[in-house]
């Protein structure tokens, strides 16, 4: 069975989704994270994952965590922090973010219903050029470490360094990441009655009034 992990971080205006403001508050921004985590905790609470992670930085929890075992991000960049929690993870493994509040349980069932003998790794692209699940049968954070984060060609990166390594991947869809406003509208169209585009659809509502 399969082990998932999430990582995010304390929804603190001014510290998460910061390019949503403008046309957002950094508040609101704070808020629309936070709306992103609750609906990504929902989408994978019906996994039969046999351990469950939250790779957090900050104090306060999202609420729904309360079953996770939450490990403290380490310092370092984010192809370091991980390479780190990889490392400490035994057995199939696979980790998302906190950036795709329009994922399903059907997106990560194939690593979840009996992970695939001929599957090494999972791999599920991010629109503008990143990743949003990366997985691995047998979890090895040099596979991570020093990819490059955060830019146009980190996905095929990343992708390279596993098939490099010999690993066969397995591909799941490509989401988008909400990074900017465009994106959160886009992501919210798709999955309109999660709390994410409700929190969105109020905000401009306020703009607009």
């Amino acid at each position: 069975m399969t082990t998932i992990i999430l990582i995010a971080k304390e929804t603190i205006p001014g510290r998460v989704k910061t390019r949503l403001h403008p046309p957002l508050s950094l508040e609101q921004a704070a808020e629309l994270a936070a709306a992103a985590i609750s609906d990504t905790l929902a989408a994978i609470a019906p996994l039969p994952a046999t351990r469950r992670i939250l790779l957090f930085d900050g104090i306060r929890l999202p609420p729904g965590s309360e079953s996770y075992d939450v490990i403290p991000q380490t310092t370092g960049t984010l192809d370091a922090r991980l390479g780190a929690i990889f490392d400490e993870c035994a057995g199939p493994t696979l980790l998302i973010g906190m950036d795709t509040p329009q994922l399903t349980a059907d997106d990560l069932a194939p690593a979840f219903t009996g992970w695939p003998s001929h599957v090494d790794a999972f791999f599920g692209p991010a629109s503008d050029g990143g990743f949003w699940a990366l997985g691995m049968a047998e979890p090895r954070g040099d596979l991570i470490r020093d990819v490059p984060m955060s830019r146009d060609d980190t996905g095929r990166i990343q992708l390279d360094r596993l098939r490099s390594a010999g690993l066969s991947v397995g591909m799941l869809r490509e989401l988008t990441d909400v990074d900017t406003i465009d994106n959160a509208r886009e992501v919210a169209a798709l999955a309109p009655h999660g709390s994410f585009a409700a929190t969105l659809a109020r905000f401009e509502a306020e703009a607009s009034a």
